[in-house]
């Protein structure tokens, strides 16, 4: 039986209480007023010389500048009223414009420009006359710019916190399917690490428990993450009204927002409590009605989780972006957190071994696993320039800002996670020797889950802090927490059950195991 270590223990609370702290500092020192908001963009603006915010200098040109505009507008309408064009017929028209759409800029737009072109009838001649006028009112402009950095600002400490909550709750599961899969296909290699297994995944429930949370004080309106859940976006008669989120309204509502997540995260601890029951009893009785229970159970669960883990990515990480879409979205995200969490076994199964725990597990084991994350690493890498290029090339506006917005703003987190996702594992883990060494999977392991962590980080922070992000106290404190909490939790678990699973028919097979 393994024994929690008070040393291991310790350093889970001490991750966990930095991670409160710091997860405490960065609410409180979200600004809470307008001018807390100024003050931090003439900050950025000093420290970037002025040119931080290249999206609003339409908003500070100069009055000098401005008059110029208008002068030469003048000078353009005297000379259009000057000019005769001569018709056999007699026309009478007068058109009136107005361009000025806006919505399909913004709602918080307040420039307002109007152009009027008046074409009048004098006998066979036609006179015309254009007038422009622009009324730009800066100050409104300004203040609801202001009241947009101040809603990001205040989105940042909440979407930390749920970056980090969502990745490590979605490692437990991503092992728990793992785990599923093992028991399908009736695997011979790997029950020596289904005790290893059942202890990660036994963080999906608190995991679970605190998403949820999360969830209902978004649909609550605690914080902005969600932008399909402000008030009046499905109004016609609001200002706030969006018709692509009113056409999705069937779907995205809060209450039926949160029964799905209730219906997936009931699901998927539900089959964890059975499985791990039955693993349990097939160890103390030997009886294989037990197995046959497991192996449906597992058969069942993926099933369910197949069709539940493409929703929760929409629901969850594509629905922050509620005008972006992409169909192979679900596969993207799943590689993601399925890697993670075979990685996630691997460091523990080589921590456990080397603290001599599992001396059945030998180099094979090791290799095993190493693959496992070589070729989920290279599955990612495929969905991720498959989405990408095929997004690209096709250079439809709905679809290809997703990418600008994350190539301009983010540009060293979205390619740096390429690197770290790919490139770094590609180079280490391709040589079968280096499988088999464990300071180079671990360090490789090490890599690849920050680099999914960034990931999950690319997905959600440009949709709910724009370009107002860096990684700061927030972040790591929420990484923290929840890293403490999984430590806590997981091997907390590892003490209630041998590590070796001496009942499954395959054990000898898998204790045996040589590739």
């Amino acid at each position: 039986m393994y024994q929690f270590s008070s040393r291991l223990k310790s350093f889970s609370f001490a991750l966990m209480v930095l991670g409160i702290l710091g997860i405490g500092y960065g609410f409180w020192s979200a600004p809470k007023t307008d001018e807390d908001v100024e003050a931090i963009l003439k900050e950025q603006e000093a420290h970037h010389g002025g040119a931080h915010h290249d999206t609003h200098s339409e908003a500070t040109h100069s009055d000098s500048s401005h008059e110029e505009h208008t002068n030469a507008e003048a000078h353009s309408s005297h000379e259009a009223s000057t000019h005769k064009v001569e018709s056999a017929d007699t026309v009478s028209h007068e058109v009136a414009h107005v361009a000025v759409d806006s919505a399909a800029h913004s709602a918080h737009d307040s420039t307002v420009v109007a152009i009027a072109p008046v074409v009048t009838n004098s006998k066979s001649d036609i006179y015309v006359s254009k007038f422009h006028k622009e009324i730009v009112d800066h100050e409104a402009e300004h203040k609801e710019h202001v009241a947009h950095v101040k809603h990001q600002l205040q989105n940042k400490p909440w979407s930390a916190l749920y970056v980090a909550c969502i990745f490590f709750m979605l490692i437990a599961v991503g092992a728990l399917a793992f785990y599923a899969i093992q028991w399908v296909a009736q695997a011979g290699w790997s029950p020596m690490l289904f005790r290893v297994m059942e202890g990660i995944t036994a963080y999906v429930l608190p995991g679970s428990i605190i998403f949820f949370i999360l969830l209902a004080l978004a649909g609550f309106h605690f914080n902005h993450m969600f932008t399909w859940m402000a008030d009046g976006v499905t109004d016609p008669n609001s200002p706030n009204y969006d018709h692509i989120i009113a056409g999705k309204s069937g779907f995205l509502n809060v209450p039926f927002f949160l029964i799905r997540a209730a219906i997936f995260l009931i699901g998927w601890n539900l089959f964890r409590y059975v499985s791990r029951k039955n693993s349990i009893k097939l160890d103390e009785t030997k009886d294989m009605s037990f197995f046959k229970k497991n192996y449906n159970a597992a058969a069942m669960f993926l099933v369910f989780f197949i069709i539940s883990e493409s929703m929760m990515s929409w629901d969850w990480i594509m629905s922050v972006d509620p005008h972006w879409y992409s169909t192979l979205f679900g596969w993207y995200v799943f590689a993601s957190f399925f890697v993670s969490g075979i990685t996630m076994i691997t460091l523990t199964t080589i921590y456990l071994k080397n603290k001599g725990l599992i001396p059945e597990v030998n180099k094979s084991h090791l290799h095993d696993l190493a693959k496992f994350m070589f070729g989920i690493s290279v599955f990612w890498t495929y969905l991720w320039f498959s989405q990408f290029m095929l997004m690209w090339y096709s250079n439809i506006p709905e679809e290809v800002t997703y990418f600008v917005t994350r190539i301009e703003n983010y540009n060293l987190p979205f390619f740096g996670m390429v690197v770290m996702n790919f490139v770094f594992p590609l180079l280490i883990l391709m040589n079968a020797d280096f499988k088999r060494l464990q300071w180079v999977v671990v360090m490789a392991g090490i890599v690849i889950l920050a680099g999914h962590y960034v990931d999950f980080f690319n997905m959600i922070m440009p949709a709910t802090v724009g370009d107002q992000w860096f990684i700061g106290v927030s972040e790591i404190s929420s990484v923290l927490f929840f890293a403490g909490l999984f430590i806590f939790v997981v091997f907390t678990a590892l003490t209630k059950a041998p590590l070796a699973s001496e009942g499954n028919p395959y054990i000898e097979e898998s204790k045996h195991f040589h590739y």
